[in-house]
């Protein structure tokens, strides 16, 4: 946990290089985002993008593959939720979430169902015993401010005529607020909401809408919501994520993602006629030429690409030896690229060269290299540096191919060397964080204590 202050206005959450697999499936697949202190930021995508699935690796429900996620809470302090235990990620950084399915106690009033928010100030107010029972001060004290803040909460949802009913018995909207309004009462800094206009009519989505921005003026609470509902989210949403077959497709402001030609393929898909009738409605006429190409029927997603992210040409290895390939069109967002591409070389060769001199382009500084890489692996075996803790696959890659191969390598890197090194990675203070360095030495140590390179028996 760091000290640094980071300013308000900076990133509550920030998920960078995010990937989860299951087996040989990529759920997942290089997910990076920022999601603004005091700003709702949606999560969308047509269904099995991977959405709830960034949510649970978010809340601690699952640990990610690979990559590392970043809550900064306002009173400076940041944790890495990855490395948290599932249940300290809301006791300490602070995170609530309610799911796509209802998950209130039916039998317990809406009163009751508030309170079990606030178990742990409550037990902690008995001195964890049975205080309680004997009614001392401290923990009726406790008690009568729990009360309250339920109330308040009840009152924001539009519920609290109803404190004393089951929950069970209200409405399936007002169940929906009352799960927020019960996150709410565990004091969340980042509300986490799976779906909360599923299945609501245009009245209740307007209530819900209502408390939402509610929640996010006058609490400083900041909102990452996943929704299928387009209209709750251009109406209240500051930054919109899209996602298809696990891979980010478009990240900015509402009015450019609904324009998007990558959103509008992922949603509708490239062959679909009502694609050229959105975006005349959005007014964007270069888009529509982009995507009048007709469709071309022997691109489309196969049985398992579904569930996969990545490149179309991308293939994910079985620990038996079997793979997986993605389907070749199966992402409508890659479709949409790859004809806007040929759309472009194709305007390139029409254009007639031009005769007249020009002068020689400036020459490029070369990446910096770092000042202890190696043309190979020395005695032809390379360590496993995936063993330290936040280098995965791809970055063991992508340093073997810059020549780091060896624990002692890292071990030994000065400030100049993690800066070159962050940049053919694209981290950003990453190497610090994690101590990879620490790792590294700790590593090299037991290798050289073992007589073997990277602990091979």
């Amino acid at each position: 946990m760091s000290d640094a202050s980071p300013p308000m206005n900076d990133a509550i959450l920030h998920v960078e290089h995010l990937s989860m697999k299951f087996g040989g499936l990529v759920a997942i697949g290089d997910l990076s985002f920022r999601a603004r202190r005091g700003e709702i930021t949606a999560l969308i995508g047509p269904n099995g993008a991977g959405k709830t699935t960034v949510f649970n690796c978010i809340t601690g429900f699952y640990k990610p593959s690979e990559g590392m996620i970043t809550l900064n809470r306002r009173d400076g302090s940041s944790y890495l939720l990855e490395r948290l235990p599932n249940h300290e990620i809301p006791a300490r950084a602070k995170v609530a979430r309610t799911f796509q399915n209802i998950r209130l106690f039916s039998g317990m009033t809406l009163l009751e169902n508030l309170l079990v928010a606030q178990h742990n100030k409550l037990m902690k107010a008995s001195g964890y015993t049975v205080l309680g029972l004997f009614g001392f001060s401290g923990y009726r004290t406790a008690s009568a401010e729990s009360i309250d803040l339920a109330r308040h909460w009840l009152e924001k949802a539009d519920l609290i005529d109803r404190a004393d009913d089951p929950a069970g018995d209200l409405p399936y909207g007002a169940q929906r607020r009352l799960e927020i309004a019960r996150a709410m009462c565990t004091g969340p800094e980042l509300l986490c909401l799976d779906e909360p206009a599923a299945g609501l009519n245009p009245k209740e989505s307007m209530a819900l809408n209502a408390l939402l921005m509610d929640i996010k003026d006058n609490t400083g609470t900041s909102i990452l919501l996943i929704e299928h509902d387009m209209a709750v989210v251009m109406q209240i949403s500051d930054h919109v994520v899209v996602l298809e077959y696990g891979r980010k497709i478009s990240d900015g402001s509402p009015q450019a993602v609904r324009t998007d030609p990558r959103v509008i393929a992922a949603y509708l898909g490239v062959e679909d006629e009502e694609v050229e009738t959105v975006l005349t409605e959005v007014g964007d006429e270069d888009i529509i030429e982009q995507l009048d190409t007709g469709p071309d029927s022997a691109h489309g997603p196969g049985t398992s690409s579904s569930y996969l992210a990545g490149p179309v040409t991308e293939t994910v290895g079985h620990s038996e030896g079997e793979r997986v390939t993605v389907s070749k069109g199966a992402s409508k967002a890659g479709q949409v690229d790859a004809r806007s591409s040929a759309a472009a070389n194709k305007a390139a060769k029409a254009t007639p060269p031009k005769t007249s001199r020009t002068k020689p382009a400036a020459k490029q500084n070369s990446p910096r290299a770092i000042s202890n890489a190696l043309d190979a692996p020395r005695d032809g075996i390379a360590d496993r540096l995936a063993l330290i803790k936040g280098i995965g696959p791809i970055s063991e890659k992508l340093l073997n191919q810059h020549g780091i191969f060896h624990y002692d390598q890292i071990a030994a890197w000065k400030k100049a060397d993690v800066e070159a090194a962050e940049t053919y990675l694209a981290f950003d203070g990453r190497i610090a964080r994690e101590d990879w360095i620490g790792q590294a030495k700790a590593l090299a140590k037991r290798a050289s204590a073992a007589g073997k390179r990277g602990g091979r028996k």
